[in-house]
């Protein structure tokens, strides 16, 4: 083991700090004044060295540049950057970007004489020419279509005669060439013009350089059918198959039809009834069923032609069995069909059959299910009457159906406004089927308009109970704790809902206007913004945050909402009332004209709003306009006191001859206006006044509240309150409940 281990030698003969002392020659700057090479470089231009075949060697060991040495000269190297000239330096400024140059060159006018854009110029107008053609053909316009096919057949003749001179064959556009030639040949169709049709046809068919031109033949077939021609159509339907691919099965199966069709109209019914079997066995549809009936009709074959209606009604009709006798669109016609169709004697057997089955099966509940689904789709139809009738029938069966049929017609009493058929109906439910969440909330809804709050508010909580998922029963107790200014919990109510409806726009304004009656506008502020963010053109929201925000004083703001919610709606008056007293306050007189010009368009009997365009005209200095249009309103309101006096101080003002007659009648006016106060004065001290008094205060405390919809009495605005306007029944949004 011993032979592995080396002993350390007792003397290390290198000295570990040897060499700190020594450096490279090349460094040494001190010499470099004696180094000859050096200063001779340094003493010639830019450092070039004389020519010198001798081997120069400068102090530091290293060959100079040029130099040879041992038979080997050293490579040159450059002083100068690449692409540098030192002439170009001399009396010129610093300009990397070379812009004294100046503007680049304009660019190589196009040649419009050139073959190549001659060619480009025929090509587009063909191309035009087809589109022309194809949009007159669609407006119904075939003469002009088939001219303009015409003239871009023409056009392509002479573009493929250019081109064959300029470029070779390959580079001709095939696809034009095609495009114009079917387009030809179907305009030649359109206009019944069969023959130069078929011509053009054989044309784009004979042609091998056109791809997959021989699925045209179907289109000659037409032709051919067209003018009984059936022998030749079924050649030609036969030769169009064999060119198609089978992987083009619904193509295939299309002119497989055609070809029965053809052989009905020959009166060969048996290769008709071939072709159609091989349809229902393939693809079944319709009008393939159909044309099998009426083939084995022909040939007198009853039993293959109930098997063959066994295989047409059992073909999907593809649409919904709830909207099959609904209307999908306006046109008269469908209507009618439809209107005809819908309650015929072979639908009132279908309804009749299908129930009687399902009544006699195992499956009852699923006959109640039909019936009730049946008035659902006349609910959808519109057709009321009809509903309640087919739920009426439900009112001896079992509690369930009971149930759910009574509350369905709570639901429709409720939405005719007949709460007293609305609150039977839903004790009928509540009383067939006591945890059914939608009778409780139909019943809380009838309790509800009845004004019993509480009561509601009880039926609601119940409902919840029984199913928490119930978002219309949360909604309609959060507008019970509304009404009860139980305002927290109204609030608790629609933020549990807001978490479940994000995005709905009642949910938030409830947020937002239990804020407001909290009295904390900035919050009804924000929950408005994200109303708008769902509804961005809501006009009532946003004249709701305009009213927020001039009651805090920001009238920036307020006018940005006001005229936001004007754009979308411009009738409402309250809107236009602030808009034109916003401008009246800022100075802007002549801009609040249009606001109560629009006003009075709207409310033609009220007289203040053609004063107040009037009164605009004078602020803004217009005297004479206002003068006419005081003369305007004395026409259409001569009894009204305060346009007689802006007519006396007008005309005053001005110097007319008229003011003498206006006065008089001014004078005439407040006398008897001061009579009428005199009389009704001494009527209310008279021995009835206080009874009067006392009836017409009950008078003014009995007026109505609707109670889907309260209203709330808001102070005036300061703009308001300068015009000295009447204030207006503000009307709440949403306030509706949600029935079930």
């Amino acid at each position: 083991m011993m032979q592995n281990v080396h002993l350390a030698p007792e003397t290390d003969e290198d000295d570990l700090y040897s060499g700190y002392n020594d450096y490279n020659p090349t460094y040494d700057t001190e010499e470099l004044e004696n180094d000859t090479a050096f200063q001779q470089a340094v003493r010639t231009n830019h450092g070039r060295r004389p020519p010198s075949k001798t081997s120069l060697t400068s102090s530091m060991g290293r060959p100079v540049t040029g130099a040879i040495q041992d038979g080997v000269t050293r490579p040159m190297t450059a002083v100068r950057a690449a692409g540098f000239t030192k002439a170009a330096l001399r009396g010129s400024a610093f300009d990397p970007l070379g812009q004294s140059r100046g503007p680049a060159p304009p660019l190589e006018v196009k040649n419009e004489d050139s073959p190549e854009e001659k060619i480009r110029q025929l090509e587009k107008k063909v191309n035009e020419l087809v589109e022309e053609s194809c949009i007159a053909n669609t407006c119904g316009d075939l003469k002009l279509a088939l001219e303009k096919a015409k003239d871009a057949g023409r056009k392509e003749r002479v573009l493929v005669r250019q081109r064959e001179q300029v470029t070779t064959p390959e580079n001709i556009n095939l696809d034009l060439t095609y495009s114009v030639l079917f387009n030809l040949a179907s305009q030649y169709s359109a206009n019944e013009m069969y023959a130069e049709a078929l011509n053009t046809y054989q044309v784009i068919v004979k042609n091998k350089m056109f791809i997959n031109a021989g699925r045209l033949k179907v289109n000659m077939g037409n032709i051919y059918l067209k003018q009984r021609n059936y022998s030749k159509a079924i050649k030609f339907y036969r030769m169009a198959l064999d060119q198609i691919p089978s992987v083009h099965k619904e193509m295939r199966i299309k002119i497989m039809q055609n070809i029965g069709v053809t052989f009905i109209k020959t009166g060969q019914y048996s290769d008709a009834i071939n072709s159609f079997e091989h349809i229902m066995s393939m693809a079944p549809n319709l009008k393939a069923g159909f044309n099998l009936i009426l083939s084995y009709f022909a040939v007198g074959d009853r039993e293959k032609m109930k098997k063959a209606f066994q295989k047409l009604i059992a073909v999907p009709l593809e649409i919904d069995e709830d909207d099959k006798y609904i209307s999908p669109s306006d046109d008269p016609h469908t209507n009618l069909v439809i209107e005809a169709i819908k309650n015929d004697h072979l639908r009132q057997m279908e309804r009749e059959r299908c129930v009687e089955v399902v009544k006699a099966s195992q499956y009852v509940e699923l006959a109640n299910d039909l019936e009730i689904n049946k008035a659902i789709t006349y609910l959808r139809q519109k057709d009321f009457n009809q509903a309640i009738e087919t739920l009426k029938m439900f009112e001896k069966k079992d509690s369930r159906v009971k149930s759910a049929a009574a509350t369905n017609l709570s639901f429709l009493y409720y939405l005719e406004n007949d709460f007293a058929q609305a609150s039977s109906y839903a004790d009928l439910a509540v009383n067939s089927d006591r945890y059914n969440p939608s009778a409780l909330t139909n019943k809380g809804n009838t309790v509800f308009a009845n004004g019993d709050y509480e009561k509601a508010a009880e039926f609601y909580k119940e409902a919840l109970r029984n199913d928490s998922s119930c978002t219309e029963a949360l909604y309609n107790i959060g507008l019970t704790y509304k009404k009860l200014n139980r305002l927290d919990e109204a609030l608790d109510c629609f933020l549990k809902l807001h978490a479940i409806l994000r995005n709905s726009a009642q949910v938030l304004y409830q947020i937002a206007n239990v804020y407001e009656l909290m009295e904390d506008p900035n919050q009804a502020i924000e929950w408005l913004m994200q109303l708008i963010s769902v509804v961005p053109t809501d006009s009532r929201a946003l004249s709701k945050l305009g009213e927020l925000y001039d009651s805090e004083g920001d009238k920036s703001q307020a006018f940005q909402y006001y005229y936001e919610s004007y754009r979308y709606f411009p009738s409402n008056i309250e809107v236009i009332e602030w808009l034109g007293a916003y401008y009246i306050d800022t100075q802007f007189c002549e801009k609040a004209i249009q606001y109560f010009e629009r006003a009075a368009l709207i409310q033609p009997t009220q007289v203040k709003w053609q004063l107040m365009v009037a009164s605009c005209f004078r602020r803004s200095g217009n005297y004479q306009k206002a003068l006419d249009t005081y003369k305007d309103i004395h026409r259409k309101f001569p009894e009204n006191v305060e346009c007689l006096r802006f007519l006396v101080r007008l005309c005053t003002d001005i110097g007319l001859k008229e003011v003498q007659e206006y006065a008089t009648k001014l004078k005439r006016l407040e006398k008897i206006k001061e009579i009428k106060e005199q009389r009704i004065k001494s009527g209310r001290e008279g021995p009835g006044g206080s009874r009067g008094k006392r009836e017409g205060s009950a008078g003014s405390d009995a007026s109505y509240v609707d109670p889907l919809g309260p209203q709330v009495e808001r102070p005036k605005t300061a703009a308001k309150k300068r015009l000295e306007e009447d204030d207006f029944a503000d009307e709440e949004l949403g306030d509706d409940l949600l029935p079930e």
